[in-house]
């Protein structure tokens, strides 16, 4: 499950928000959006390999402060534009 991980303080470090997630649960990726000048855009994403995992980190983070801002946690949802694969439909009979 991929969380998406709001309200980052622009200072915040990859290393800082591991070393926040990893005790609960380790992330299989782990990343802060940034712009082309390298600066944080304030939010990032994290994916876990399980629903457990992501549910455990929602509920022990959301809300937690973090460099004096408060951390808002969910379910990434997917990009506007993002493809989803659909299964083909049964053939009817």
């Amino acid at each position: 499950m991929k969380l998406h991980i709001g309200n980052l303080a622009k200072g915040v470090t990859d290393a800082e928000l591991s070393d926040l997630i990893t005790p609960i649960a380790k992330p299989a990726t782990l990343e802060i959006v940034r712009d082309p000048s390298g600066a944080s855009r304030g939010f990032g994403f994290a994916e876990f390999a399980s629903d457990d995992e992501a549910n455990a980190v929602i509920a022990g983070l959301d809300g937690k402060e973090l460099s004096g801002q408060q951390l808002k946690l969910g379910v990434a949802r997917p990009r506007k534009g993002d493809v989803r694969v659909q299964t083909p439909a049964t053939p009817q009979a």
